[in-house]
């Protein structure tokens, strides 16, 4: 999706750049990719599993175009993160700081009224999934708060390298996995009656309601496109080395069209096993967790158990690890911009990752009532958001900072017009219709 014009322009680029780090032997290009599969674990989660699950259980493959459209639309705001990082050797944060302060400000005030809902919205299902596979029967805030206990030993020991590491086999399992289950589905014969078959409508204001809450985070919140970029920063310097523009758009394709596969395999699950079977599924994290694989289990055979609960598990806790990893690796930055400090990053970002676990666990203990509900608040409240996160990101591409030759070219220029458009517009039709 790069232009001609562009494309003849990446060596250069990556030649002028790489005087920086004149004397290194150069690492193959695919040990410089990670960062695409950090977003991909933080994608493919509730949007997958839940949303994705529950529109084929809902609707069959009634809307896999709109799965398809909001992956098309979205794409070019997504790849402004990897690509500003490997043209500048800094995340996007930076970009904003150089629009003016007050887009930090407003980043900040986006990051912190959300980062409490979305964080208990993947805990949430993740705990539910990690009762009905172990049997616990713990209440649902304890169970996360373990969880979320887990994760912070592990970003405490591990630090981005295990995370960048971990990542990786979690990616490659969950693929395999939810492959696997998708091709035996089509094997099965589910029992299915024809007066629950349902079709979607938009003069359905719950069938538009949901449609939001599917297409708002998918593939994911836009805010991953600047915890991309983040990323993209610190594993370059993991590897104390350039990342090569077109290695990092590889890097971030590799995730973003793997995200928009699996989407289309969890609907083709729910399609093939729920729908048309009469069956509502659970509003609680663990009772849709233990209906989700027995459904699973039922139509594909008790041989499947496994292969579904190990999909559906290291799909929630990717995103529940990297989630808790990159809200704090954001506003620590964003922090120390916003104050000129010259406070330790690294003390900033354990500051707000026990800001974002003990936050987290206060709401998931206090205001819990179901985990659908909050499922659906948390992806409405991310498509509201993204319209200004993207014209932000549109504004630092297309800005100062960016290396001219660098700039995306007319086809993914005209495609974010487009794309904002779509946001601007379904983001007011649902106020309006809310």
């Amino acid at each position: 999706m790069v232009n001609s014009k562009t494309e003849n322009n990446l060596d250069q680029q990556d030649n002028a750049l790489d005087a920086m780090f004149v004397g290194k032997k150069r690492i193959p290009w695919y040990k410089m990719l990670g960062p695409g599969l950090l977003y991909a674990g933080a994608a493919i989660g509730v949007s997958h599993l839940v949303q994705s699950t529950r529109a084929g259980a809902e609707f069959g493959y009634g809307l896999v175009w709109a799965v398809l459209l909001a992956n098309f639309l979205k794409y070019p705001f997504f790849e402004m993160g990897p690509r500003y990082a490997a043209s500048t050797g800094k995340s996007l944060l930076h970009g904003y700081q150089a629009l003016g302060k007050w887009s930090l400000y407003l980043y900040l005030l986006i990051t912190v009224s959300t980062m409490f809902i979305i964080q208990s919205a993947v805990t949430i299902v993740t705990a539910g999934l990690v009762s009905e596979i172990t049997g616990l029967t713990l209440q649902p805030w304890v169970i996360s708060s373990c969880l979320l206990i887990v994760c912070l030993t592990i970003l405490l020991i591990g630090k981005f390298s295990f995370l960048d590491k971990t990542m990786k086999l979690i990616i490659l399992i969950l693929s395999f996995t939810t492959i696997v289950a998708l091709a035996f589905s089509f094997l099965g014969t589910p029992e299915q009656y024809t007066m629950y078959l349902t079709s979607f409508s938009f003069s359905d204001k719950s069938n538009v309601l949901f449609l939001i809450a599917l297409m708002g985070w998918m593939p994911a919140p836009l805010d991953i496109s600047i915890w991309h970029s983040v990323w993209a920063v610190e594993k370059s310097s993991e590897i104390n080395q350039k990342i090569p523009l077109k290695t990092a758009l590889l890097d971030f394709k590799i995730g973003y069209w793997g995200t928009l596969f699996l989407a289309l395999c969890f609907i083709g699950l729910g399609a093939e096993t729920i729908y048309g079977t009469g069956i509502e599924l659970e509003a609680s994290g663990g009772g849709f967790a233990k209906q989700l694989i027995g459904i699973y289990t039922d139509s594909l055979g008790n041989w499947a158990y496994f292969i579904i609960a190990i999909a559906a598990f290291t799909t929630m806790f990717s995103t529940t690890l990297t989630c808790l990893d990159a809200f704090p690796r954001v506003l620590s930055p964003t922090t120390r911009m916003i104050t000129n400090s010259d406070n330790n990053s690294n003390k900033l970002y354990w500051i707000w990752i026990l800001i974002v676990v003990i936050g987290t666990i206060i709401i998931l203990s206090i205001f819990l009532v179901n985990m659908k509900s909050m499922v659906d608040f948390a992806t409405k409240i991310a498509f509201i958001t993204s319209p200004i996160l993207a014209i932000l990101n549109y504004l630092v591409i297309h800005g100062k900072t960016m290396p001219q030759e660098n700039k995306p070219g007319l086809f993914l220029k005209y495609l974010s017009w487009i794309g904002l458009i779509y946001l601007i517009g379904f983001s007011a039709y649902f106020i309006y219709i809310s």
